[in-house]
């Protein structure tokens, strides 16, 4: 007797093999889009962590740690946004003036440079000195870190403060990514007239995926441009508002001294020396050091450090002599 149940077999096994395979793939799917969420949501983390770095608070000042006198201050960022803190330590009867830069992670102290010696140095060359803490670092009304975006209007601003105090020469001393924040500064101030940058820190995507890999094996690609999104999102600020193109094709009209060490992991010395090379002022100068790391060239060479800071003072002298000089030849 012929089997009848035969005809409807066929399509009820096709039906259950497209089910299966529906099944399979919504599966398959979600495996994808549950991964592809947290590659995503991995970066958005680093991204969030870059923007909000933790800093220790202030253990000391400059009269317990140097005896040095000093004022609690506070002034203007350039554009308004925020008011800074900061201390301003007078030196009788000068008229110049150091405005530290401090980087990236650390406030006014930054404690490995250290900071309380070189102003202390600083004061002993008859320098007034304004220490301050950017805005991420700020205890009283924190901040988002913007790669010098913001960072740069709070150094405009002490930069202000200095002159209003009666400065008439303005060195801005910086490091690490608080360096990188005085060249964008540099492109649109005429008070400074000369610049220290130790460990010059300048955040574009090389250096961002530089750093990143640091600490985690992520391909370049798609990273970096799930970073460029993702910046904007998380504290308002993407990769192209930051002049990073500018600062590395400018030749400041001011001299600079480049300092930097060849075993630097955050910042790879060859910036420094492509920065270096763009400066025309016969005052300008740089010091690659051999086997010297991230912002640690004064404690590993401290007497040849202060040596060339002192010398280059002493051409920032010479320099602004000599500008004077030709203004009133020209008044002639």
């Amino acid at each position: 007797m012929p089997n009848e149940d035969k005809p409807n077999s066929v399509p009820i096994i096709s039906l259950r093999m497209i089910r299966a395979k529906h099944i399979i793939v919504s599966l398959l799917l979600s495996v994808f889009f549950f991964f592809v969420f947290c590659f995503i949501a991995l970066h958005g983390y680093i991204a969030w962590v870059l923007s909000n770095p933790t800093v220790a608070p202030l253990y000391s000042n400059p009269m317990q740690a140097k005896g040095l006198a000093y004022e609690d201050v506070t002034f203007p960022a350039q554009d308004g946004s925020r008011m800074m803190q900061g201390w301003y330590i007078p030196s009788e009867g000068a008229t110049k003036t150091i405005v530290f830069s401090h980087g990236y992670g650390a406030n006014r102290e930054e404690s490995w440079v250290p900071m309380y010696d070189l102003a202390h140095y600083a004061h002993s060359l008859r320098f007034n000195v304004v220490m301050f803490d950017y805005g991420f670092a700020s205890k009283n009304n924190k901040d988002i870190a913007t790669g010098g975006k913001k960072e740069s209007q709070q150094l405009l601003g002490a930069i202000s403060f200095a002159k209003e105090k009666g400065a008439t020469e303005i060195v801005v001393w910086g490091f690490s990514m608080g360096a990188g924040t005085a060249l964008q500064a540099g492109l649109v101030t005429k008070d400074v007239d000369a610049m220290i940058l130790d460990s010059t820190f300048l955040l574009e995507p090389d250096t961002l995926y530089h750093n990143i890999k640091q600490n985690i094996d992520l391909p370049r690609q798609p990273s970096l441009e799930i970073m460029e999104l993702l910046f904007p999102v998380l504290n308002g600020t993407g990769l192209n508002q930051i002049p990073y193109s500018k600062v590395k094709s400018e030749d400041y009209p001011f001299p600079v001294l480049f300092m930097h060490g060849t075993r630097d992991e955050k910042a790879p010395y060859p910036i420094a020396e492509e920065l270096a090379a763009n400066q025309t002022n016969p005052y300008s100068d740089s010091w690659i050091v051999e086997d010297s790391h991230h912002e640690l060239l004064f404690r590993e060479h401290p007497r040849e450090y202060l040596r060339r800071v002192s010398a280059f003072l002493g051409n920032v002298q010479l320099a602004k002599a000599s500008g004077n000089s030709q203004s009133v030849a020209a008044g002639k």
